[in-house]
C-alpha cells in the first residue's frame, strides 16, 4: 500500500493499517455528507467574514463599549474561521481520495467532535449577526454583486474536478439509499452553480464609456489609518490623500469649547486619550465634565500606537510614530482653520444632549473661523432652522430622502447598504450628491463607483487614492456569453466523466464476474479430480 494512502486514511480515520472487508461504518456515507455541508458552511462563513471586514472597526468598538477593553475582536474572528474552514476543506479532501482509493470511509470521533463544534460556532456566529449586526446581511448581498461573477466561474471548475470522486462514490456506494442522496445532492448543488448568473445583477455589467466620474473621497475622523483619529495629524495625513471634506465628531467641553471626540457616555475618552492615567479614579459620563483645559491634558495619540486599530502601524515611518505619540485633543476651530487654508469642506455628527445650546455654540465658532460658509456641510439634523437662519451659506446635508426633498435640498448621506445603484443612479440624475459611509474595501468603493456615488467617506483614504479603475467592468453581452460558454463546457466535461466512469465500472464489474466463474470452474475441477468415497 502507498503512503499517500497511508497518510490519508490515518488523518481520515485514524486508523493506518486498513479494515478488513465488511468493517466500514454503516454511517460513513452520512458522515461524508455532512463533512461536505459544513465544509461548504465554513467556506461561506468565512466569505461573510471577509466582506464585512469593511466594518470590522464597529465590531471592535461594540466590544470595548462592553468590555471596557480594546481588543481587535474582528481579526480573532477571521482567523478563528480561516483555520477552521481550511481543517474542514483538508479534511474533505482526504475524504474524496478515500473514495477515489476505494478505502473505506471511517470518519474519527476526534473529528466528529470537531464538526460539531465548528458547526456550532458559526451557527453562534450567523445568530450574533442577525441579533447584533443585522444591518451587515445586506453588506453580504451587496458583495455577490462584485464577486457572484468569478465566484460561478470557481464554482464551476469546482463541480468538474469534484465529478471524479461524486461518480466514483455513487457505483461505490453499497445502498440505493446512499446512491440517491450523493446523486440528489450533486444535482442541485450543480443546477444552483450553473444557473446562478440569471440572478447576477451589478452594476459593473456595463460598457467602459458608461462608467460615471471617480468618486470624491471624505476622510473618515481625518485619516485613521495613518494617523490617531480626530487629531490634527489625521487630518493633515488625509489633506495627502486628496479628501475634499474632513468628516468628523464634535462635543461640548464645560466651559463651552466645541472638541473633536467620537466616543461617548460611558466610554467617552477611555479608547482614544489617556483620560484613566490622568484623572485616576473618575469616571466622565459626559463632554460637559470636563474643560478645554482639562482635554488638552490628555494624550490622544499613544492609545493608537498601543493598539493599531487597522494592523497599519507597522507601515508607517518612525517620524510618524513619534507624532502620532505626541498629539492632544484637538478643537473644532483648529480643523475650521486647517480647512480654510486649504480650501477643504467640514462634515461633522454633533454629539449633545443640549442640541439648541450647543448648535449656537458650534455655529458661532465657524462664523468666527470665517471658513467659506459653502464649504461647511451641516449634517445634524437638530436645530436645523436656526441653522439656515443664522447661517444661510451652509450646505445642508440629509440622512433621508424625505427630509431632503421636503426641505428642497440636494445632498444626501447615507450608509453604503441603504441605496441600491438604480436608486444612486436616479438621484444623481436629479441632481443629488449623493455620499456613502463607510467604504474601506476597493471592491465596495469599485462598486459604488460603478453605481455612480458622488463620493464616499472612508478610513482608507490613502488606498482608494490609488484606483485608478473599478476592479472590474463587463459588458453583459460579454458576461452572458461568458457564463453561457463556461457552463456548456462544464456539462459537456461532466457528462465525459461520467461515462468514462460508468466504462470503467462495467468493466471492473465483468472482470469481477468473470473471475468469480473461473474460479468457481477451477474448484469444480478440483472437485472432480478427488477420489469417490
Amino acid at each position: 500500500m502507498s503512503p499517500f494512502t497511508t497518510c490519508c486514511r490515518g488523518l481520515y480515520s485514524c486508523r493506518w493499517k486498513r479494515l478488513r472487508k465488511g468493517r466500514e461504518s454503516q454511517c460513513a456515507c452520512w458522515w461524508l455528507t455532512f463533512l461536505t455541508l459544513i465544509t461548504l458552511l465554513s467556506v461561506s462563513w468565512m466569505y461573510i467574514c471577509l466582506v464585512t471586514s469593511n466594518d470590522q472597526e464597529d465590531v471592535n468598538w461594540n466590544g470595548f463599549i462592553k468590555l471596557k477593553r480594546w481588543v481587535n475582536w474582528f481579526m480573532v474572528l477571521i482567523i478563528t474561521s480561516a483555520v477552521f474552514a481550511s481543517y474542514c476543506v483538508l479534511l474533505l479532501l482526504f475524504a474524496l481520495f478515500q473514495v477515489a482509493l476505494r478505502e473505506p470511509l471511517n470518519l474519527h470521533w476526534l473529528h466528529k467532535c470537531l464538526l460539531f463544534f465548528g458547526f456550532l460556532f458559526i451557527t453562534l456566529g450567523i445568530v450574533g449577526i442577525t441579533l447584533q449586526w443585522k444591518r451587515e446581511w445586506p453588506t453580504v448581498l451587496l458583495s455577490l454583486q462584485a464577486t457572484a461573477p468569478f465566484l460561478q466561474f470557481g464554482a464551476v471548475g469546482g463541480l468538474v474536478l469534484l465529478s471524479p470522486f461524486v461518480f466514483e462514490g455513487f457505483y461505490s456506494a453499497k445502498t440505493k439509499c446512499s446512491r440517491f442522496l450523493m446523486a440528489s445532492l450533486y444535482a442541485a448543488v450543480s443546477a444552483a452553480v450553473l444557473l446562478c448568473p440569471l440572478l447576477v445583477h451589478s452594476p459593473c455589467l456595463m460598457d467602459h464609456h458608461d462608467l460615471p466620474p471617480k468618486p470624491k473621497l471624505i476622510g473618515h475622523r481625518g485619516a485613521p489609518m495613518l494617523a490617531p483619529e480626530n487629531t490634527m495629524m489625521s487630518f493633515q495625513r488625509s489633506l495627502q490623500c486628496g479628501v475634499m471634506a474632513f468628516e468628523t465628531d464634535v462635543q461640548i467641553s464645560k466651559d463651552r469649547i466645541p472638541f473633536l471626540m467620537h466616543d461617548q457616555d460611558s466610554g467617552f475618552l477611555r479608547r482614544t486619550s489617556d483620560v484613566e492615567e490622568k484623572f485616576p479614579h473618575q469616571d466622565f459620563n459626559a463632554s460637559t465634565e470636563l474643560t478645554w483645559k482639562d482635554l488638552q491634558r490628555l494624550n490622544a495619540g499613544q492609545w493608537f500606537l498601543q493598539t493599531d486599530p487597522f494592523r497599519s502601524l507597522s507601515q508607517l515611518p518612525a517620524e510618524d510614530k513619534e507624532e502620532a505619540r505626541n498629539q492632544s485633543v484637538a478643537s473644532l476651530l483648529q480643523l475650521l482653520r486647517l480647512a480654510k487654508s486649504h480650501n477643504v469642506s467640514v462634515m461633522f455628527d454633533l454629539y449633545s444632549p443640549d442640541q439648541e445650546n450647543d448648535t449656537v455654540d458650534v455655529v458661532r465658532t465657524i462664523l468666527m473661523s470665517d471658513l467659506d460658509p459653502s464649504l461647511v456641510l451641516w449634517l445634524p439634523p437638530g436645530e436645523r432652522d436656526y441653522v439656515k437662519r443664522a447661517a444661510p451659506g451652509f450646505i445642508h446635508v440629509y440622512n433621508n430622502k424625505h427630509d431632503m426633498f421636503q426641505d428642497g435640498g440636494n445632498h444626501l448621506n447615507l450608509q453604503y447598504s441603504k441605496l441600491n445603484a438604480a436608486q444612486i443612479r436616479d438621484l444623481v440624475s436629479r441632481n443629488v450628491s449623493v455620499n456613502t459611509w463607510v467604504v474601506n474595501e476597493s471592491w465596495l468603493f469599485s462598486l459604488l463607483w460603478c453605481a455612480g456615488v458622488s463620493s464616499v467617506t472612508t478610513n482608507a483614504c490613502h488606498l482608494l487614492r490609488d484606483v485608478r479603475r473599478p476592479d472590474w467592468i463587463m459588458h453583459h453581452r460579454t458576461y452572458t456569453i461568458a457564463w453561457i460558454a463556461v457552463d456548456v463546457l462544464a456539462i459537456v466535461l461532466i457528462v465525459g466523466v461520467y461515462v468514462l466512469q460508468r466504462k470503467s465500472h462495467c468493466c471492473r464489474r465483468k472482470v469481477s464476474k468473470k473471475e468469480r466463474q473461473n474460479l468457481l470452474a477451477w474448484n469444480e475441477k478440483e472437485m472432480s479430480l478427488l477420489p469417490a468415497v
